[in-house]
């Protein structure tokens, strides 16, 4: 496991290059050679090779040779690996407690996408958004409604939910989350 998070953490850090990230663009689209790719994208020889190796190092590239040019491809089926391995859940689901399977279920990116109808399941969830509300801040209406934006369930509903159960408290139109 500590290999496949080392290999996944170098695959971030190598993709986290502008450069690089164009050339996967123009890759993806259609082969190209070495030359066809400085003319698309303005980067130096140097630069280009460099970035080149890494990428096929890392399997993301491979070359295709049609006799008198060398052209680079997008690996699509490494592509899906890494993405199937980066997707896997790392934890059995049978491992997971109760609060994790159900944020699991409601909470995808960081954005709750519905919320559960059975009440201990919505505490949990709640929970976890009462838990991104920076405490001991008194927020105006507006704030704490930008602060709740952003997820599938409307703001107004989080809020009121989370006055309701006692997550946050409104006294005179400013609101607290409760200790």
């Amino acid at each position: 496991m500590a290999a496949e998070e080392a290999f996944l953490l170098d695959l971030c850090k190598l993709l986290l290059d502008e450069d690089r990230l164009k050339i996967l663009g123009q890759l993806a689209q259609s082969a190209m050679s070495g030359e066809e790719l400085r003319n698309q994208l303005a980067i130096k020889d140097r630069d280009l090779t460099r970035h080149l190796q890494q990428l096929q190092t890392a399997g993301l590239i491979k070359t295709q040779s049609d006799g008198t040019t060398e052209k680079f491809g997008l690996d699509v089926s490494i592509i899906h690996r890494h993405k199937k391995q980066l997707f896997a859940s790392a934890i059995p689901r049978d491992s997971q407690s109760d609060s994790e399977k159900t944020l699991t279920a409601f909470v995808k990116g960081g954005v709750i996408t519905s919320l559960p109808l059975q009440q201990d399941r919505l505490v949990v969830i709640l929970g976890w958004l009462v838990d991104r509300i920076p405490p001991e801040v008194e927020y105006a209406e507006r704030a704490i409604n930008e602060l709740l934006k952003g997820h599938e369930v409307d703001h107004v509903t989080l809020r009121r939910l989370l006055i309701d159960h006692g997550f946050m408290t409104r006294a005179a139109g400013i609101y607290r989350r409760s200790s």
